[in-house]
């Protein structure tokens, strides 16, 4: 619970350091705070939220009204549908996305609290593995208008990027194979490996591997002297 509360406490010191106008900032449940989104307005940019049970009464009642429109076929009701079918690597996922604009709710809970809300956004994806079928559905919470495939794209380049510095870390640091589990020590690790991959991909002088830049640096001090003044700048 500690980390949780100083990652909430970074997100709003980071987006003062940057200048985001004009930007879509999509953030993972923990980042779905209301002073969080305030700050994101203030600022001049977008938002992209997830919805989960870390706000269970508004999870709960987006949940309930999307059920009941879905069995309605959304008679009546005005909103934006996007489908798209993706195949590669021995997989084939299927995604649904609706986009209804808030005014459709009839009234969300505390939803004054939620600076610029426009859209409650509903995410189906279905993935064929090779071994197993897999099924999910999110919500989102948004300030840019009700169009389901431009805010499909938004959702799916966040994870796309999250997906690939997870891959990243774990190929070129083992990261899944670190047994390390108490106190606040995998935090602290997984954090200095996101800075270490971060200065190599700074470092331009060596065109090698993320894993031969690591490896030189390791046995060649001027190296990583190198390195590390790439990520001081």
């Amino acid at each position: 619970m500690k980390t949780i509360k100083h990652e909430i406490t970074a997100i709003p010191a980071l987006l003062e350091l940057i200048d985001i106008s004009g930007a879509i900032i999509t953030i993972d449940a923990m980042g779905t705070q209301t002073e969080i989104v305030r700050l994101i307005r203030d600022k001049k940019a977008d938002y992209v939220l997830a919805l989960k049970t870390n706000h269970p009464t508004q999870k709960a009642q987006v949940k309930n009204w999307f059920d009941k429109a879905i069995a309605d076929n959304f008679e009546g009701i005005k909103f934006s549908h996007d489908r798209r079918v993706e195949k590669g690597h021995h997989r084939t996922e299927k995604r649904l996305v609706w986009a209804v604009p808030l005014s459709e709710f009839g009234g969300l809970y505390k939803q004054e609290q939620w600076s610029g809300l426009q859209t409650i956004v509903m995410i189906e994806r279905t993935r064929h593995l090779w071994n197993k079928v897999t099924h999910e559905v999110q919500f989102y919470l948004s300030s840019l208008p009700p169009d389901a495939s431009y805010l499909g794209n938004a959702i799916r380049t966040h994870w796309g990027i999250e997906n690939q510095v997870h891959w990243t870390l774990d190929v070129t640091f083992n990261e899944d194979h670190c047994r390390v589990r108490s106190g606040n020590s995998p935090r602290n690790l997984a954090l200095l490996r996101r800075m270490a991959l971060n200065t190599l991909n700074q470092e331009k002088s060596l065109k090698r591997s993320l894993r031969q830049k690591m490896n030189r640096a390791a046995m060649n001090n001027d190296y990583m002297m190198t390195v590390l003044q790439s990520f001081c700048q």
